[in-house]
């Protein structure tokens, strides 16, 4: 029998409060990228999509759509953290971005565990906080956000399939 291994994110129990998870590769981010996001969210901030205009801004260059590093970045964790093991995202918060991501950066994300419990009213899930940190090639952080999701236990899971 060929064994199967079955990539997925961690569950509730094998999450460990202050532990860094680092998530690579990065991802370099690119004009089309920031093109193609900022006009299908119907965003026409001239800083995201007019060269020109850009230039003279304080700047000096288009800046990626922050809403396009905040979903990047949290996309970043979801492999090694929750795929198939989270219920639900229940909220963002303390969202921030220090330092702009420009065409041609390279996205970096880590992400710590900063709480978790067990759900009182829901047996065999939990809520985790998380804090994702995003960072340039050059090791500045461009982004901030702690993450609150519900989150399987692996015995319920298992059992639930």
């Amino acid at each position: 029998m060929t064994r199967v291994v079955e990539q997925r994110g961690l569950y509730f129990d094998e999450l460990e409060e202050g532990v860094i998870y680092a998530h690579k590769p990065g991802r370099t981010v690119t004009e089309a990228d920031n093109v193609l996001f900022t006009t299908m969210t119907m965003n026409t901030q001239a800083l995201h999509l007019d060269a020109a205009w850009s230039s003279t801004q304080p700047f000096g260059q288009r800046l990626m759509n922050s809403m396009f590093t905040l979903s990047t970045m949290v996309g970043q964790s979801v492999t090694q953290l929750t795929q198939g093991t989270i219920i639900a995202q229940l909220g963002l918060t303390d969202v921030t971005f220090p330092h702009p991501l420009y065409h041609g950066d390279t996205l970096y994300t880590e992400t710590v565990i900063t709480g978790k419990r067990l759900s009182s009213s829901r047996p065999g899930q939990g809520v985790v906080t998380m804090q994702h940190t995003g960072r340039n090639q050059d090791g500045v952080v461009v982004a901030l956000a702690t993450r609150t999701c519900l989150m399987w236990t692996k015995e319920a899971h298992t059992a639930q399939s």
